[in-house]
C-alpha cells in the first residue's frame, strides 16, 4: 500500500497528465486536489490524444476510482462537456467511477465575467489569467461567499445563496468594471439544468479516501499547474489561486499528511512558462523558438505559446524543498535530441551576489540573470529507446547531473508523448 502525490516542479505544463496516467496502472484511485479548468492535462494513448481539464487523468483506465477533492473549483458546464467527450470515446461508461466532493466550490458566470474584465482592464501588470474564473472563485471561497457543489443539488439553498451574492457581484461588474449585470433567473435556470445531470457524482472525498487507505489500497494524488505558481510559494503575484505544492494534496482532499508516502515532482528537461511573470532562464532567441516548436509548447487549455528556457536548477531545488520531493519524473528529454550543447542554470547573478537559493522577493528575482553551465548533447534520436541504460551516454550523464544538482533521484524518464515512450527506473508504489 502507498499513497503518492504527483506535482509539477516548475511553472506547470511539465507532463503531469502522462505521468499520472502511467502510475495509475499501480493505483486503485486517483485524486485531483486543487485548481480548476485553467489546467490542461494531455494524454496520448496509442495515437489518440485526450485533453482533460477537471477529471483526474486516471479516468482513461477502466475500473479506477477518480475523485475530485474539496480543493478543486468546478465549472459545471465545462465538467459536463468533459464527461460527454470521454463517454463518446468509450471512457467513463460507469458513472460510479467518478466522484465529486460536496465541498467543491462552483465557478459561476459572474466569476468568469469578473476574471475577463479585470484582465482586460489591467494595463501595467497583467497576471496572464486564463479567464476561466478560477481566481474570483477562490476569492469567494476564502471570503465565505462561495456556492458549493452540494448547494447546486438543493434548489432552495442554491437560490438563496445566489440571491445573497449576485447583487454585490453585479454592483462590482457595473460600477467598477463597466460590464453589464447578470440575471439571477437565467443563472438559476442554467445551473439547475446541470444539477440533475451531476447528482450521481456527489460524495465525500475525505471519508471515501480514508476507507480506501484503511483497506490497503494505493492512491495517487494529482496536482495541477506547478510549484512555482503556488499561491504562497510561487512567484507572487504571478501565480494561480490555489496551493499547488504537495501540502495541498492534504488540504484539498481531506487526507492527513501522515498518510502520504511518496511525493514525485515532474520536471521537463528544460523549462516553460505560460502567462506573465519573471522567468530567469527564458530564451528570447532562435533557441527558445526551437524548443517551442520541437516540444509543441502551446497551452492545452488556451493554446497560448509557452515561453521556453534552459533547465533552472535554482528553481528546481526550491521545488524539492517546499514539496519534500522523494523523486523526480523527467519529461521531454527527447526535445533536446538535436542539440550539440545543452545549457543549465546552476545559480543566479544578482548584482555582485551569487544566489543559489530562489529569491522570495519578486523585485530581486526580476533582476537576476542565470549562471549557465554547458553540458554535452547527444545529437541522436532517443524516442524509441526503452531502457535507461540504452540511452546515449551523454543523455545518461545529463540525467545523473540533474540528480546530483537537485539531490533527488530521477525515477522516471519520458522520451515522447505516448505511454510506451517512458522508462520507469523505480516504482513509488513498491
Amino acid at each position: 500500500m502507498a499513497n503518492v502525490v504527483i506535482i509539477g516542479a516548475q511553472w506547470g505544463d511539465e507532463g503531469k497528465g502522462k505521468v499520472v496516467d502511467i502510475y495509475t496502472a499501480e493505483a486503485d484511485g486517483v485524486v485531483r486536489f486543487q485548481g480548476g479548468n485553467n489546467a490542461g492535462h494531455t494524454l496520448v494513448v496509442g495515437n489518440e490524444k485526450t485533453v482533460l481539464h477537471l477529471i483526474p487523468s486516471g479516468i482513461l483506465h477502466k475500473g479506477k476510482r477518480c475523485v475530485i477533492g474539496n480543493g478543486v473549483v468546478l465549472d459545471p458546464k465545462v465538467f459536463l462537456v468533459e464527461i460527454e467527450g470521454l463517454k463518446a470515446k468509450g471512457y467513463l461508461q460507469d458513472d460510479s467511477q467518478l466522484m465529486v466532493d460536496g465541498a467543491v466550490h462552483l465557478i459561476m458566470p459572474y466569476h468568469v465575467a469578473i476574471d475577463k474584465a479585470r484582465e482586460g482592464r489591467s494595463t501595467d501588470r497583467k497576471i496572464g489569467t486564463t479567464g476561466r474564473g478560477i481566481g474570483p472563485t477562490y476569492e469567494d471561497k476564502v471570503g465565505r461567499r462561495g456556492i458549493r457543489f452540494a448547494d447546486l443539488l438543493k434548489p432552495e439553498a442554491f437560490r438563496k445563496r445566489l440571491k445573497e451574492v449576485l447583487p454585490e457581484k453585479n454592483f462590482y461588474l457595473e460600477k467598477y468594471l463597466g460590464q453589464p449585470p447578470l440575471n439571477e433567473d437565467e443563472i438559476f435556470n442554467e445551473y439547475q439544468g446541470y444539477a440533475e445531470k451531476l447528482r450521481c457524482y456527489l460524495g465525500n472525498a475525505s471519508v471515501e479516501l480514508d476507507a480506501a487507505i484503511r483497506a490497503g489500497k494505493n492512491l495517487l494524488f494529482e496536482g495541477a499547474q506547478g510549484s512555482m505558481l503556488d499561491i504562497d510559494h510561487g512567484t507572487y503575484p504571478y501565480v494561480t489561486s490555489s496551493s499547488t505544492v504537495s501540502a495541498g494534496a492534504c488540504t484539498g482532499s481531506g487526507v492527513g499528511p501522515t498518510r502520504i508516502d511518496q511525493v514525485i515532482g515532474i520536471t521537463k528537461a528544460y523549462v516553460t512558462r505560460v502567462g506573465e511573470g519573471p522567468f530567469p532562464t527564458e530564451l528570447l532567441d532562435e533557441m527558445g523558438e526551437q524548443l517551442r516548436t520541437t516540444g509543441a509548447e502551446f497551452g492545452a487549455t488556451t493554446g497560448r505559446p509557452r515561453r521556453c528556457g534552459w533547465l533552472d536548477i535554482v528553481a528546481l531545488r526550491e521545488a524539492v524543498r517546499v514539496n519534500g520531493l522523494t523523486g523526480l519524473a523527467l519529461t521531454k528529454l527527447d526535445v533536446l535530441n538535436d542539440l550539440e550543447t545543452i545549457r543549465v542554470c546552476t545559480a543566479y547573478r544578482y548584482g555582485d551576489q551569487l544566489l543559489t537559493n530562489f529569491p522570495s522577493d519578486l523585485d530581486v528575482l526580476q533582476q537576476c540573470t542565470p549562471v549557465l553551465e554547458d553540458v554535452p548533447g547527444w545529437q541522436t534520436t532517443i524516442n524509441e529507446v526503452t531502457s535507461f541504460e540504452e540511452l546515449p551516454q551523454q543523455a545518461i550523464d545529463y540525467v545523473k547531473r540533474i540528480e546530483a544538482w537537485s539531490g533527488v533521484p530521477v525515477v522516471l524518464v519520458s522520451v515522447g508523448p505516448r505511454r510506451d515512450e517512458t522508462m520507469l527506473r523505480s516504482n513509488p508504489f513498491a
